[in-house]
C-alpha cells in the first residue's frame, strides 16, 4: 500500500523451516537497509507445553484445551462454549497487536520480514480466524466470531509485498515435528498451496531442498520483488 515500506511474509506448514528462513532473511537484509523482524503467530504450542508442566492439573488441563481447540477447527462441530470462544478471540487480539507493531514499523520506513501472516481463506487454523470454522453455539459466540472475522479481514487487507511459501510433505514435516498431531499437519500441508493472500506475489520453494540453496533462492526472490 502507498506510504508503507515492503513486507515479506514467510509462510508454510509446521516443520517447513519458516522461522529459520525468516530469521536468515532478516539477517541478510538488515545489513543493507532498515529492516525489522515480526512474528505473527501465537506460539500456542509453546503455551501448551508450559501448561503441561503445571503441578498436578497441568496435563489434564492442556488436554482439555487441546480438545476444545480441535473442536473449534472442525467445520462439522460447534464452538465448545463461550469460555473457549473468549480465549480464541483473546489470542486473535494478541495477533492483532503484533500486526499493528509490524504495520507501525512499515510506516516508519522499515522493511518487515514476518514469520507467518494472517489470512481469511482458511478459517480455524493456519493463522486464520479461529471462530469462523465451527458453528457458534449462541448469539454471543456468533457476535465474537463476527468481531474476530473483522479483525482478520482488516489484517489481510494489507497484502504482503512478497510471500515466500515453503512447501513440504506430511512425513517430512512430522519427522521434523514429531510432537505435532498428524491430522493438523495433513490439513496444513493441503492448505499451503491454496493460500493466495489476496493476490500477493508468491515464490514457492521446496522446504526439503538443500538449505543453502533455499536461502539463496529466497534472497533472490525478495531482492527482485522489493528492488
Amino acid at each position: 500500500m502507498p506510504g508503507l515500506a515492503p513486507l515479506v511474509a514467510v509462510i508454510g506448514c509446521d516443520g517447513s523451516g519458516k522461522s529459520t528462513l525468516a530469521q536468515d532473511l532478516y539477517a541478510h537484509f538488515a545489513t543493507r537497509r532498515p529492516t525489522a523482524m515480526a512474528y505473527l503467530g501465537l506460539k500456542s504450542g509453546a503455551m501448551g507445553e508450559a501448561i503441561k508442566r503445571w503441578p498436578l492439573i497441568g496435563p489434564w488441563f492442556e488436554a482439555q484445551l487441546s480438545r476444545r481447540a480441535a473442536q473449534a477447527r472442525d467445520t462439522k462441530q460447534k464452538i465448545p462454549g463461550l469460555a473457549t470462544a473468549i480465549v480464541i478471540y483473546g489470542l486473535s487480539l494478541v495477533r492483532k497487536r503484533r500486526f499493528q507493531k509490524a504495520l507501525d514499523m512499515r510506516k516508519a520506513g522499515k522493511m518487515v520480514i514476518t514469520d507467518r501472516y494472517p489470512q481469511t481463506e482458511v478459517p480455524g487454523f493456519y493463522d486464520g480466524p479461529g471462530l469462523s470454522a465451527a458453528k457458534p453455539d449462541s448469539w454471543l459466540v456468533a457476535k465474537l466470531a463476527a468481531k474476530e472475522r473483522a479483525v482478520y479481514e482488516w489484517m489481510a487487507s494489507f497484502v504482503p509485498t512478497h510471500v515466500i511459501r515453503l512447501n513440504i510433505d506430511v512425513e517430512t514435516a512430522l519427522a521434523r515435528k514429531p510432537d505435532h498431531k498428524r491430522g493438523l499437519i495433513e490439513k496444513k500441508v493441503a492448505a499451503t498451496p491454496k493460500l493466495t493472500f489476496h493476490g500477493a506475489r508468491i515464490t514457492d520453494l521446496d522446504a526439503r531442498m538443500d538449505y543453502r540453496e533455499e536461502v539463496k533462492a529466497a534472497i533472490a526472490a525478495v531482492e527482485e520483488a522489493v528492488g
